[in-house]
């Protein structure tokens, strides 16, 4: 446990009631504990594939590109030259791991690409996908974005059979499944594998002969279909298709596997009736606001978004700025509705390397300042209504509006356009556990003066849900009111494949030791490319 810098101050509070003081340690040593955290949420994965195109790597090298918002830890593709499979992946950004080298590397007229950010795993090179195996009805590659719930039963009985597993992550699960399978075909073997495993899960597969995509019975993650002339594509979000001047087709339904070879497009329907439960949290931060999931543009939802939050915690103030870029659309829609004019109070930096030197503790917020700046001549002497999509731990937006109360702001009035997070997340996103979101173990009012705003508004879970149109029970709120779709017996931990093995003795050490080195790595990098990220 850090040493808390602020336990003195606290003691020395002790007149002004017990119950006040330990509220404010509990709020203050957060700072302590967590300030080094990645205080983000963050998304599984980023997928996409393509078929029957001549420059099939490179197309899915362009479309990972569009997708690096969605997993900047490692990245790979894997194309097929219609005899063997070639892959390639490493740690880093897509740009960083491929080159025009490299994809000369990849022929063939299929791929499959995977950007990822851990979920289940650490950020390790052995956990990078896709995956990429031999087995007995030849070769097959599995990118996935999800997660599965029930991860550590099927591993469990898989290796009390003799499977030899190479990851510490959920995906290689399925791989697993469909090699052992004593179906004859490959899609029966898949379908009869998918009926095993529970969560979200939506899948790009590539053999020597086919492109298959996946999507769970309850939608959580997004997929889409797209085409280019003859060639079919699949990505998690139209955005990919726009870079490469695809046509976007339609959404892969919740419950179908899409197979597609040289006889064309097979939908196949093996799981009945789906219950879509989407994550609206992809419309409230995830998704890149040009793309279009769910049947819905993303920035018109964050728009209507911050329509709503206006109308539910009005404020008198001089401006409306957003925390960018996960808030600018929302801010646009508090401005619009609100009357206040809308401005850009703060610059961001998008040219921050994956890597720096950190300064001395003396700069304090560093992170912070070196992705965002303040523009004092914009917040000087004037009310502000600062408009963000979120908040987690609740370090990272502190240290935003401390700056923006050195740049002068007179009053600061936080909005955040979705409810308070509540709970952790198991289909998908790395929400923390618990404990260590600040709007599950604190009153908004307690929220508020950790963070130091004048006044605090969450949306309403009602007023989230009125931004869709979609039917309201087909999205997925359990971040917020605690209602799983999918039920489990206990929560899930990240990490709980690992400690299974660590606590078996096998390789413990050094798989520990590479877990460690591995995530203060991504922890760094990230920091450098996200400043801490949006809360």
């Amino acid at each position: 446990m850090p040493h808390n810098c602020f336990e003195t101050r606290d003691a020395r509070r002790e007149t002004r009631g017990k119950s006040v003081v330990a509220s404010e340690y509990l709020l203050e040593s957060r700072v302590s504990s967590l300030e080094s955290a990645d205080d983000v949420p963050h998304d599984a994965c980023g997928i996409f594939g393509v078929s029957d195109h001549p420059d099939a790597a490179r197309l899915t090298y362009l479309g990972l590109y569009a997708l690096q918002h969605r997993g900047e830890e490692s990245a790979g593709i894997v194309a097929s030259d219609g005899e063997r499979l070639h892959g390639h992946r490493e740690m880093g950004l897509v740009s960083d791991v491929f080159d025009e080298e490299e994809i000369r590397k990849l022929p063939g007229r299929s791929a499959i690409g995977h950007v990822r950010y851990s979920t289940t795993g650490s950020s390790l090179l052995k956990n990078a996908q896709p995956i990429l195996v031999t087995y007995a009805r030849g070769s097959i590659a599995i990118g996935h974005n999800g997660n599965l719930i029930n991860a550590m039963a099927l591993r469990r009985e898989l290796e009390s059979s003799g499977s030899i597993f190479q990851t510490t992550t959920d995906s290689e699960i399925i791989v697993h499944l469909i090699a052992r399978s004593s179906q004859r075909s490959l899609e029966d073997a898949l379908v009869e594998s998918l009926k095993r495993i529970k969560g979200a899960f939506s899948l790009v597969l590539l053999t020597e002969d086919r492109l298959i995509g996946v999507r769970d019975p309850n939608g959580f993650r997004p997929l889409c279909l797209g085409r280019l002339g003859d060639a079919m594509m699949l990505a998690s979000e139209t955005c990919a298709f726009d870079l490469v001047e695809a046509e976007f087709v339609r959404e892969v339904e919740p419950g179908e596997i899409v197979v597609i070879d040289k006889q064309g497009l097979r939908s196949l329907k093996p799981f009945g009736p789906p219950t879509p439960s989407h994550c609206i949290f992809e419309h409230v931060y995830f998704a890149r606001p040009d793309s279009r999931i769910f049947g819905e543009n993303v920035h018109r939802v964050r728009e209507r978004l911050g329509r709503q939050l206006a109308r539910e915690h009005p404020v008198a103030a001089d401006i409306v700025m957003p925390i960018p870029d996960s808030g600018n659309s929302a801010a646009l829609g508090y401005s619009y509705e609100s009357k206040i004019p809308f401005e850009s109070g703060m610059i961001r930096n998008h040219y921050i390397g994956r890597t720096f030197i950190q300064p001395s503790q003396f700069v304090r917020d560093f992170s912070v300042k070196v992705k965002f700046n303040p523009l004092r001549e914009v917040l000087e002497g004037r009310r502000v209504v600062v408009v963000d999509d979120s908040i987690v731990r609740g370090t990272t937006c502190r240290a935003r509006v401390k700056s923006l109360r050195r740049a002068g702001a007179k009053e600061i009035h936080m909005r955040i356009s979705c409810p308070p997070i509540l709970y952790p997340c198991f289909y998908g996103i790395d929400f923390p556990t618990k404990d260590e979101l600040i709007a599950s173990t604190h009153t908004i009012e307690e929220v508020r003066k950790f963070l130091g705003v004048d006044t605090l508004g969450f949306l309403s879970v009602e007023g989230l849900l009125g931004a869709v149109t979609g039917p309201k029970q087909s999205y997925c709120t359990a971040c917020f009111t605690g209602d799983y779709p999918i039920a489990f017996d206990k929560e899930q931990d990240k990490y709980a494949l690992e400690q299974r093995i660590g606590s078996t003795g096998q390789g413990s050490r050094e798989l520990r030791g590479q877990s460690v080195v591995a995530e203060a790595s991504a922890t760094t990098g990230r920091m450098a490319r996200a400043g801490l990220g949006h809360d």
